[in-house]
């Protein structure tokens, strides 16, 4: 999907300065950035570290970074230079919107903490993606993806029976504390159209990966007691869990009585939907040892494919275990403009989020190391004078 950007934007308009690295904060400025808005990323000397998390690599950047910095434009600056400090701020006096991740304390030494930032543009939205907040026995201290799934409770209920806790396959607390980053600017945003101020935002991953403990924390509530290692079991709901059929693995996800009546009569075992063992999902939960091995028994007659359509055609939610690949592939997926690709080859995931009027647009690929420079520093009126030299250029 190749999107020519001939719809303005929900965000257009709007200005982001995103100083952010790694993960959660570039991806905030992605989902903005893909939604209109004119986001400037800033990397320090060194580059964005994940422009390094290769290979592969697309030019100087590794696919970690690429898929996080799309739509925007690339300077960078030392901030350690008052110099540098004094460009940011005049790029924070017409922006909007300015993300950050630096450590607790950093830009206050610099001289631009949150009271000065607030005292001198008032308007500003300023957002902070950290690990663990300002305040609290833990504040201030640096947070890991990995390190915040351990720490919160994630991995011990991610992992098979019998076996250890497990980190998930993919950076969870990363992406939705990116997310709840950019709802969180956007929240601030609407107030701003108010009262005309802005406001500190904080995104802390050690907050967003205990968000993330549902249904576990509300079951632990009510006197549930400490989850237990189930694999790709539910811990409240049977069945859903993956099913080994002839050739590959089913994942049924059957939510109520009428879904489980209609699976045994697809499968041919319309007797076990009068089995008064799995009458209720409470019944059902009791006896999965047994009902697992009727589905299986069922099941191993049947193509994983074949079956996953026959099911979901007759109202039963369940898809097969796929690969990466066969993702990619689906028509589906394509269908649902969800791979993005440019003339100069980028390809890229696209935005989830779909606005009927001003959709997502995808105009501009990653920005190589500071190859924006010039247009930035122009617009803002920073070509020449004394603070044109404390652009980094581009090797």
């Amino acid at each position: 999907m190749t999107d020519k950007g001939a719809v303005a934007g929900a965000l257009d308009g709007l200005t982001v300065i995103d100083a952010s690295r790694v993960l959660g904060g570039p991806y905030c400025g992605q989902i903005l950035a893909d939604h209109g808005a004119r986001v400037i990323k800033i990397e320090p000397p060194q580059g964005d570290e994940t422009r390094h998390w290769g290979p592969p690599f697309h030019g100087d950047a590794a696919s970690y970074f690429i898929g996080l910095n799309r739509n925007k434009q690339g300077i960078a600056l030392d901030f350690s230079t008052q110099e540098g400090r004094d460009v940011l701020a005049a790029l924070l006096e017409r922006a909007d919107v300015f993300i950050e991740n630096f450590k607790t304390g950093t830009l206050e030494k610099w001289g631009l903490g949150r009271a000065e930032l607030q005292r001198r543009f008032p308007a500003l939205v300023h957002c902070r993606v950290s690990g663990f907040g300002e305040d609290g026995p833990y504040g201030g201290r640096p947070g890991y993806d990995a390190a915040i799934q351990a720490q919160v409770g994630l991995m011990s209920v991610n992992g098979e029976p019998g076996g250890k806790p497990t980190r998930m396959g993919i950076p969870v607390v990363d992406m939705v504390t990116g997310l709840n980053a950019a709802v969180g600017v956007l929240l601030a945003l609407q107030e701003r159209t108010k009262s005309g101020q802005g406001q500190f935002v904080e995104a802390a991953l050690y907050d967003c990966g205990v968000s993330l403990l549902h249904p576990h924390l509300p079951n632990y509530y009510l006197g549930g007691g400490l989850p237990k290692l189930a694999g790709n079991a539910h811990p409240n709901i049977t069945p859903y869990d993956t099913y080994a059929c002839k050739d590959g693995d089913l994942f049924l996800a059957v939510g109520n009585n009428g879904q489980f009546a209609k699976l045994c009569q697809s499968l041919g075992i319309p007797e076990a939907a009068a089995d008064p063992r799995y009458a209720t999902n409470a019944l059902r939960k009791e006896h999965r040892p047994e009902l697992r091995a009727l589905l299986e028994g069922a099941l191993s007659a049947w193509a994983v494919n074949e079956v996953a359509e026959r099911l979901v055609t007759s109202g039963v939610p369940c898809a097969p275990v796929r690969t990466i690949d066969q993702v990619v592939d689906d028509p589906h997926t394509h269908a649902r403009g969800m791979i993005v690709d440019l003339p100069d080859g980028y390809r890229g995931t696209a935005s989830p989020i779909k606005l009927e009027r001003t959709p997502a647009t995808y105009r501009k690929s990653p920005p190589s190391f500071a190859g924006d420079t010039d247009a930035v520093a122009q617009d803002f009126g920073l070509a020449d004078g004394d603070l044109a030299g404390a652009f980094i250029r581009k090797p």
